[in-house]
């Protein structure tokens, strides 16, 4: 898909370290990888708190890759991670001026031509974008992978649903780090255990006790006591108002932060004039690479970003020609084709509705529950219940570990999960951008979820998801409407579609516990059985909305490429 950069000589690598001391006096120490020759090179600068030596290695070539190719690299420690002096809190305010001190730094090393660009996913995005927030004049370019551009609603909460696994997961990994940090070996040790078989219900006190002790800025508790979006999270949106830098977006299907990705993107693209654009392949947070869960999406889903980044890089840094020009500004992957599709701008074709339809069955028997393109008159209803017990388990998506897709057969045999399938198809189905699930659904408490999981059917009736969403209500007026994660697949004629319904998707999800409250410490001695309708028919018209490509859209992406 990419080819590899004009930037033809190859220059051996020597690493140094270097520190530099921030405007209110704490030093930030960094890797430096420069070209072993003479002579003056851009800049390409992360900032990351995992450990400079890692330097996101488990998505990115290495450093060395880079600089070899006639860059300077600079991986730095942030505030109060790795080596680097200070406290570390979480999107704290100090990474906009200490990113903005580290590209002026950056800009006047030996050898430095006083150009810089930044790269990095995930936090190491999210510091490139306050970098950018002052403007520093040597920054140039950036290349955001999978960011939470608005923190609450891209990163810590779905639909008001709280990312309960991924932001534990992630809230331990920075805890264990600091309790090295600080030399306290029996709390790493507790952390580092639990880490790798995280209990949801009833952590044990030592767990509780080195985690509460070492936990950055106690940002997981904060977050949890902040479950509605108000000014606690309005502090840390970068506000990119005046910023008009080229960037390349980089984005996941399976990425739990993919809708930052493509917020990002489509705020950028259209109030500034620079380029912008966006790469989105079918891949999980880490790695990224031809395989998503259990399914292979073969040699074209390999990686393409670091060859595409130096291709930037070498444009806006070194006024190398490249071409980016005359690229279609969004590269998407396209699921079941397994190529990649170009478009002029992200996809927004008119929805496609798919009707539910049913016997009152779907929640026992597979084919009772349909999915049919032309409203039906009759009207029905489905019952289920939600039982706190036994939550229906998360499996793959973008939100749980491990993510992805896989076959779900037997979730799906589940008497809490309704099923709605459609007939084979009878042509291949192009769909490409948002999806979205409407349902007129009605609860006996006053609060309750909704998991919303589109899959595909195999003719030999395998059940692979390839995109889903997930809302948490509070006494809801029907009809509810779910969005689920921007996609781009063909699904082949003889499949069929399937929509499958639930209350829970623990431990993705916290489990719901009913009330009117706002609230994410759940205590399960009070969380309730929920039972749960679903209406369909003409009086209510519960409906898939699908983002079906025309064949004319088809073959104008296809040769935009």
């Amino acid at each position: 898909m990419v080819k590899e950069s004009v930037t033809a000589q190859r220059y051996s690598v020597k690493k140094t370290t270097a520190s530099l001391q921030t405007r209110d006096g704490i030093r930030l120490d960094a890797d430096v990888y420069t070209p072993d020759t003479t002579g003056q090179f851009p800049v390409l600068l992360m900032r990351q708190p995992y450990g400079r030596a890692i330097a996101s290695t488990v998505v990115y070539a290495h450093p060395d890759w880079y600089a070899s190719h006639g860059y300077i690299v600079v991986i730095q420690d942030v505030r109060g991670r790795g080596s680097s002096q200070g406290n570390f809190i979480p999107f704290s305010p100090t990474e906009v001026s200490d990113g903005e001190d580290t590209v002026h730094w950056a800009a006047q090393l030996p050898q430095s031509n006083g150009k810089v660009g930044m790269y990095g996913f995930s936090y190491q995005g999210m510091t490139q974008l306050y970098a950018a927030q002052s403007q520093p004049e040597p920054l140039k370019v950036l290349c955001p992978g999978m960011v939470g551009y608005d923190l609450y609603s891209d990163w810590a909460y779905e639909n008001g649903a709280f990312y309960l696994q991924a932001s534990l997961s992630w809230a331990v990994q920075l805890a264990a780090e600091t309790a090295r940090i600080h030399g306290d070996i029996n709390a790493h040790k507790v952390l580092f255990t639990a880490a790798r078989d995280l209990s949801y219900y009833d952590p044990s006190p030592r767990f509780s006790e080195s985690f509460r002790k070492y936990v950055p800025g106690f940002f997981y508790y904060h977050w949890l006591n902040h479950p509605q979006p108000d000014d606690y999270w309005a502090q840390f949106k970068p506000d990119l108002t005046t910023v008009a830098l080229p960037m390349l977006h980089i984005g996941g299907w399976f990425d739990p932060y993919l809708r930052g990705t493509l917020r990002l993107y489509e705020e950028m693209q259209e109030k500034t004039h620079s380029l912008q654009h966006l790469l989105i392949g079918p891949w999980v947070h880490i790695p990224w690479g031809r395989k998503a869960g259990s399914v292979n999406y073969g040699p074209e889903a390999i990686s393409p970003v670091d060859p595409l980044q130096l291709r930037w890089f070498d444009y806006f840094l070194k006024e190398i020609e490249t071409n980016i020009h005359q690229t279609a500004p969004v590269c998407l992957f396209e699921m079941g084709t397994n190529q990649w599709r170009y478009f002029e701008q992200f996809p927004t074709p008119s929805p496609t509705a798919y009707y539910l339809t049913t016997t009152g069955l779907a929640s026992v028997r597979e084919d009772s529950g349909q999915l049919t393109p032309t409203l039906p008159q009759t009207p029905g209803q489905d019952t289920f219940v939600h039982d706190p017990w036994r939550p229906v388990p998360a499996l793959g998506g973008h939100a749980s570990y491990p993510a992805g897709s896989f076959d779900r057969t037997h979730l799906d045999c589940r008497n809490d999960v309704l099923t709605y399938t459609s007939d084979p198809l009878t042509e291949d189905l192009y769909l490409a951008g948002d999806v979205a699930v409407e349902v007129d659904c009605v609860a006996d408490h006053p609060s309750f979820d909704l998991c919303a999981i589109l899959c595909q059917v195999t003719p030999d009736g395998k059940v692979y998801n390839f995109t889903q969403g997930y809302i948490r209500l509070y006494e809801a007026t029907p009809p509810v409407k779910i969005p689920l994660q921007a996609t781009c697949i063909c699904v082949p004629v003889g499949y069929r579609l399937r929509l499958s319904l639930s209350a829970a998707c623990y431990p993705a999800y916290p489990v719901n516990v009913g009330t009117d409250k706002v609230s994410n410490e759940v205590n399960f001695i009070d969380a309730p059985i929920i039972t749960l309708r679903v209406r369909c028919g003409s009086e209510f018209p519960a409906q898939v909305l699908l983002p079906k490509l025309t064949a004319d859209q088809q073959k104008a992406e296809k040769l935009t490429g």
